[in-house]
Order: structure tokens, then sequence, then C-alpha cells
């Protein structure tokens, strides 16, 4: 029995490992075949070559740089309420630069990375960083509720039109108002709840717990740490920079740059597209490429641009920002290499 279980645990191992790489591939490849196909691709290579004001393209990578690191500063405050001591701004900015550029390669590797870079560097308990993560992440998934709230109420024909006409929005609008999936819901949690009670005294459950719990007092430390009010600002200048750099590339081609022109616009095309390529990020794809760009092209049509405009736009920006957070990505390990030879030679010395 245990020689059958040490061959099958490896092979399962690596199954899931390749289902974890395989399919963000085939989803990203897939997407993007599927919006080529929908657009006129030589209008997509004229609009890149001679369409775009490439001034304001750079403009939103300076944005990018800058998010990330007000984002670093603010992990930064969690990880000091979580007992972590003060690290360096280079160091949390760093920690953020290395995560965006990792997601790149896998979706959601850069969280775990970030968190082990954090646990390692400062030698503390890695489910207590983790935890600080799920509370960084936490407080974006209510910074998006709430924008999603105020995009229904301030752009509601563009919304309502989402819901009545696309297959998608009338299976959102479906699944919210089905009350067979709360209850789903709730009894999948009931039945959770009564497994930990049952098998408390198995290692394994006690070990899941442990872990939960040090998970908890890395996320509960937002609601008691100092610096609640910078905390707050931060994030509120993490989503402006967010929302800016959808809005600043809406200057950089001339049909979006139109748009926004038009009275009565003015903001509101530029905060759809942004949520809905905020929310397309939760589909598991290489850095976004495919979900996001499709949804920003979705988001563009409500407003009456083509799909082979809204590809333009999306691809542009889309390769532009990953080029930032790839070089971003790149100064990380070579600071980090920095950083750990410079603490080498300190230790030498001592």
């Amino acid at each position: 029995m245990s020689a059958t279980s040490s061959h099958t645990h490896p092979r399962l191992d690596v199954l899931v490992k390749i289902i974890k790489v395989v399919v963000p591939l085939v989803v990203s490849a897939a997407l993007v075949l599927w919006m080529f196909h929908k657009v006129d691709i030589h209008r997509v290579e004229a609009i890149i070559r001679d369409g775009v004001d490439y001034r304001y393209i750079f403009l939103m990578m300076a944005i990018t740089v800058l998010s990330h690191i007000i984002r670093g500063i603010r992990w930064g405050i969690q990880l000091r309420a979580a007992g972590i001591p003060r690290i360096p701004v280079t160091a949390e900015s760093v920690s953020i630069f290395g995560a965006y550029a990792l997601n790149l390669v896998f979706p959601f590797l850069g969280e775990a990375w970030r968190c082990l870079y954090i646990s390692r560097r400062e030698q503390w308990k890695l489910s207590t960083v983790v935890g600080t993560d799920i509370g960084d992440r936490a407080s974006d998934g209510i910074v998006i509720g709430l924008l999603i709230v105020l995009t229904l109420f301030v752009a509601r024909p563009q919304m309502q039109y989402f819901l009545n006409q696309y297959p998608l929005g009338e299976t959102l609008d479906r699944m919210s108002t089905d009350g067979w999936m709360w209850i789903w819901i709730v009894a999948s949690l009931a039945i959770l709840i009564a497994l930990d009670l049952l098998l408390r005294n198995t290692k394994f459950v006690q070990g899941i717990n442990t872990s939960c719990r040090r998970m908890w007092r890395g996320f509960a430390v937002l609601f008691h740490m100092r610096g609640t009010g910078e905390y707050l600002l931060l994030t509120i200048g993490i989503w402006t920079c967010y929302f800016l750099e959808t809005y600043v590339c809406f200057f950089a081609f001339p049909f979006t740059r139109e748009l926004i022109s038009q009275p009565g616009w003015g903001l509101l095309p530029g905060l759809v597209v942004f949520v809905f390529g905020s929310c397309s990020m939760i589909v598991p794809s290489n850095g976004g490429l495919g979900p996001w760009n499709i949804a920003v092209m979705f988001a563009l049509s409500l407003f009456g641009i083509s799909n082979t405009d809204g590809a333009a736009y999306s691809i542009v920006c889309w390769s532009f920002q990953t080029m930032i957070l790839i070089a971003s990505g790149i100064f990380s390990a070579f600071y980090i290499a920095f950083d750990r030879h410079r603490h080498k030679a300190k230790a030498a010395t001592q």
C-alpha cells in the first residue's frame, strides 16, 4: 500500500502542476484567438502603427509603477501591525514588482511569492504574512464591489443593456437573484463547519485550524492597526492610479479621445471600461491576457466603439503595461540579489 502511495502522489502532484500551467495558457490562447476572429487584424495593425499617441502610453506605464509603490507601502502598514519589523520602502515595492511580474507566468503565483519573500527576508511565520496578503486583497475586493455599485448607478443605461442583451449579463443577473444558489452556498458552509467540529481532534484539521488562525490574525490587523487613515488614503491612491492607467490611454487613441470629449460622457466610459477590466481578472490567465482584452473591448462596445478599435486599444495598453511589469520584475531580481549579498557581508563582519 505504501509503495503504491509513494508512486501515486508524485504523479498526482505533477498532474496538478501541469493543469495549473496549462489551463491559464489555454484560456489566454483561446480568448485571444476568439478576439482576433472578431476583428479586422489589418485595421488593428494600422491603428497600432499610425493611430496611437504613445506619450500617453508612457505616462500610463509611469502611473503603473507608482501604483505598485503605493501598494507596497500600504502592505507595509499591515505587516507592521502583524508584528513584522519595518522594512525599507524599496523592499516593500520590490515585493509588489516581483509579484505582478510572476503573475504574467502563472495566475496568483506572484501572491505566493511575495508572501514567501517577506517571510524569508524577515524570518517570520509564513501563515501570518499570508493573512496580511488576504487582508490586502480583501480590501481590494471591497473597493471593486463599491465601484461596481457606483457603475450600476452612474452608467445605468449601459449596464442595463449588458444585463438584458448579452448571455453573460443575463446569467449574472439570474444567478444573483436565484434563491437556490444562496441556499447551496449556506449549506456548503454549514457542512464545512460541521466537518471541522467533528474532526477537530485530528492532526490534519488541527493543522488547518492553526494556519487559519494565523491567517486570520494577519487579516484582522485591518480592524485594529495603527495608521488606518493612512491605509485608507493609500487605498484611494492605488485605485486612483488604476483608474488613470485606463483613462489616460483614452487620450492615446482618436476614437476614445473623441468619445470622452462628447458632452455628458466625461469620466463615465473610463469608469465602465475600468470596472469591466478589473472584474475580468478573476478569470485564470497569464497576466490577464485574453479575459482583460475582451472585457475592455466589450465595455468600449457599449459606447459604440467597434470591436476592431477596442481590440487595438486593449492590445496596446496590455502590451506596454506588460513591458513595464517585466522591467520592474527584472529590477526586483537585481535588488533581491544585491540585498542578500549586503546582508551576508554584514553578517560576516559581525
